[in-house]
């Protein structure tokens, strides 16, 4: 009899355990736990005009801070265009300098009466129709300059080189990717929430991150998508795979360099609505 009642006993816990685990609202818990992954956004980095590579300075790895020098095409056909766009504009000066001598003398003849008012516009139109030459000249130069300074690539933020594309003498087209660099900040978390727990969380809410080896961080949400979608295969969660999900971003406030791109990671939230 009492190894009957036993029996019924454990049979009873065992179906409300179940019932528990299957039918009671995730809300009902009183700390909410998710699942995710780290994303650390990514940067490729380009020349602005084509030329051959002459120098690939860092390698895969190495670490970058902003303004670092990453590469350099070679100079000598910008600096030979910026040569020829300079000596155009020494020319103009002196065909200029030229042209505004005469055209005080055409003044003087004009008074006089010993040219026409037409001579005179003729030779106003010439010293005009260089001073427009003289802008053009300048505008080129100036294109000429800067394309002699994109010639160098530099770093724009802090990070790591995750890949080098190019090697020196390879002949790179303006924008094409030489090298790929994966950014210290920001470093966020990107996790998936159902729809009985969304209104337990917030954008700001602070929460702890916990990686699989232990390593603990500091973390806020920071945004929360609007618009539900299907479970991603990648993501284990205890609902299952083709419910409806809101994606949500957790920016890590203590990042550090253990966090690597793809990490799993465990998210606690301290419930506020308790």
């Amino acid at each position: 009899m009492k190894k009957t009642l036993l029996l019924a006993l454990i049979v009873c816990l065992a179906g409300l355990w179940y019932y528990h685990q299957r039918y009671e609202p995730a809300g009902s818990a009183k700390a909410l736990t998710l699942y995710g992954n780290v994303d650390i956004r990514e940067l490729s980095l380009g020349f602005r005009v084509s030329g051959r590579l002459e120098k690939m300075l860092l390698e895969e790895g190495d670490r970058v801070s902003k303004g670092t020098l990453l590469a350099e095409l070679e100079k000598t056909p910008f600096v030979e265009e910026y040569n020829v766009r300079a000596a155009q504009i020494r020319e103009i000066e002196a065909n200029l300098l030229n042209a505004e001598k005469n055209l005080l003398r055409r003044q003087t003849l004009l008074k006089n009466g010993s040219i026409t008012a037409s001579d005179y516009d003729d030779t106003l139109a010439g010293r005009d129709s260089l001073l427009a030459k003289m802008d053009t000249a300048k505008a080129q130069l100036s294109q000429a300059q800067t394309s002699l300074v994109d010639t160098a690539l530099y770093s724009p933020s802090e990070g790591t080189i995750l890949t080098r594309v190019r090697e020196p003498g390879a002949i790179v087209g303006a924008g094409d990717i030489v090298y790929t660099i994966s950014l210290d900040n920001p470093i966020w978390i990107r996790a998936y929430i159902d729809e009985p727990n969304l209104g337990r969380i917030r954008p700001g809410q602070q929460v702890e991150i916990v990686t699989d080896s232990g390593g603990r961080y500091a973390g806020q949400i920071g945004f929360i998508s609007p618009r539900a979608e299907f479970t991603p295969k990648t993501v284990e969660t205890a609902v299952l795979r083709t419910d409806l999900v809101y994606r949500l971003r957790v920016i890590v406030t203590t990042a550090d360099s253990s966090l690597r791109q793809g990490m799993p990671v465990t998210i606690f939230f301290e419930d506020e609505t308790l």
